[in-house]
């Protein structure tokens, strides 16, 4: 998967301006993509010179014009031809863990520091999506087939920081 393809997905639902696209991955996106501000905004440059996406120049009182961007239907053609693809499990490169193998050679309170560390990260973003998961999906039973995709995907976040809050745990507790 690339960028393009996240970025695809979430104006598939609404237009957004770059720097609210970035504030959407950085914040409720994180647990299936992540991007640098200059990695979208170059991204919607090709989009738009390629026309999977348009935008707009909306003005603003006291600020710059917002320039606010949507998917065209060649866009989403675009996008349908990737969901027709199959999905390939994503390459690991945890930094941690690689200290984590090479641990020895400095004093154990360094990598400890730094899995507590990231235990508070991931306690952190767990909350986020359990805010965002009552917030937003309360009943279950009512969601449409979009929702119910959109609910699995948070779950599916929610998974991931609760495995590295407890696999944080359980190398503190060994470690300790």
């Amino acid at each position: 998967m690339a960028l393009t393809h996240a970025i695809l997905v979430t104006l598939g639902d609404e237009s957004y301006s770059g720097y609210d696209l970035w504030k959407k991955f950085s914040q409720t996106s994180r647990y299936y993509w992540q991007a640098s501000q200059q990695q979208i905004y170059r991204e919607l440059g090709k989009l738009e010179k390629e026309g999977a996406i348009a935008s707009e120049v909306v003005p603003q009182e006291g600020r710059p014009d917002k320039k606010l961007y949507r998917i065209t239907d060649q866009g989403v053609e675009k996008l349908k031809t990737w969901l027709l693809e199959p999905a390939e499990p994503m390459a690991v490169r945890e930094e941690l863990l690689v200290k984590l193998i090479a641990a020895n050679l400095v004093p154990k309170s360094v990598i400890l520091q730094q899995i507590q560390s990231r235990l508070q990260i991931h306690s952190k973003q767990l909350l986020v999506y359990k805010t965002k998961e009552q917030e937003k999906f309360s009943d279950l039973a009512q969601l449409s087939y979009k929702q119910k995709c959109h609910y699995l995907t948070l779950r599916c976040g929610i998974r991931y920081e609760s495995s590295w809050i407890a696999w944080c745990e359980e190398a503190i507790a060994m470690l300790s």
